[in-house]
């Protein structure tokens, strides 16, 4: 991989050995198994080097959660994810007021003035400040959703996955936190704010929904780049090091055919995968009837018609 510029962030070798099957069932791949193209790597370093987040565009399954836990993995730093949903509001990222806790203290007589016994943090808070944010935390007591305190200062990559899921309003009101790198806790008028080095927000989008443009334009945009065959072989081989060629080759035909068959859903490396992963766990060769069916059961289109 050619580097014409001085890197922040720089992939890490792959480890060697085969994974053990329970860390690579469904999408429970190990973080440094990634397989980044210079387009990819230049995107990271450029997110690193403005402060900026990244936003990563593309269909489900090409590689944009992946992508946040391999960069964390591969630098040794921390990592906390965030899935957006349809209630998200831009403040639960930031912060969010135990009521019910409040509405029980106040029931019982022992309703505290200080709103710290009630305030949470939200997911940037943790990325931007993890110490007060873990200071934060210690005032609403143990609880298990409650992220371990950090020891030391390490770099942090937050990942805000399917932002396109949340209501339009939601980007929108996420610009000055994400732009200035800071806000304002309103009840407590504590200003928290990112120090050095700052995180990486990497923020993915599955483009079911536009997305605000004076969002997009405090972003760094990266287009995860179209599967061919050359990539997928790739891909395959650092997952599955000791698979044939014959059938990493075979199954990146079988994936990028499907692809060219099916309206509006583009070959993807998840799908891959989870063929890669059916044929070495069952013996199944590409010579077999059970290879021609695979297209149908796996990828969803007219099994191969055999020889």
């Amino acid at each position: 991989m050619s580097m014409p510029y001085t890197p922040i962030f720089v992939p890490r070798p792959h480890p060697g050995g085969v994974p053990a099957i329970a860390e690579t069932l469904g999408d429970r791949a190990p973080g440094a198994l990634y397989v980044f193209t210079d387009e990819i790597s230049l995107a990271v370093n450029v997110a690193l080097a403005t402060g900026r987040p990244l936003l990563v565009r593309g269909t489900s399954g090409s590689g944009k959660t992946s992508l946040a836990r391999s960069v964390a993995a591969s630098m040794k730093w921390e990592f906390r994810e965030t899935v957006i949903t349809a209630g998200t509001q831009a403040r639960d990222l930031l912060w969010t007021v135990d009521s019910l806790r409040r509405l029980q203290d106040a029931q019982l007589g022992r309703i505290s003035p200080d709103w710290r016994s009630y305030i949470v943090p939200g997911a940037l808070w943790w990325a931007f400040d993890p110490s007060s944010a873990a200071v934060q935390a210690s005032w609403l007591g143990p609880s298990p959703g409650t992220p371990p305190a950090p020891a030391g200062r390490r770099r942090n990559v937050l990942l805000l996955d399917e932002i396109d899921k949340a209501d339009p309003d939601v980007p929108n009101s996420l610009l000055r936190p994400i732009g200035d790198l800071a806000f304002a806790v309103e009840e407590t008028g504590e200003r928290i704010a990112a120090g050095t080095p700052a995180p990486l927000i990497i923020i993915t989008t599955n483009e079911e929904r536009d997305l605000p443009p004076a969002f997009t334009r405090r972003c760094v945009e990266l287009n995860m780049p179209a599967f061919d065959h050359a990539r997928l072989l790739a891909i395959g081989r650092v997952h599955f090091p000791t698979a044939e060629e014959r059938l990493l080759s075979s199954v990146a035909e079988l994936v990028l055919h499907a692809g060219q068959t099916r309206d509006r859903r583009a070959p993807n490396a998840a799908e891959y995968l989870d063929v890669l992963r059916a044929c070495t766990e069952l013996a199944i060769t590409p010579e077999s009837a059970s290879f021609r069916q695979l297209s149908a059961i796996t990828l969803g289109v007219p099994a191969l018609r055999g020889a």
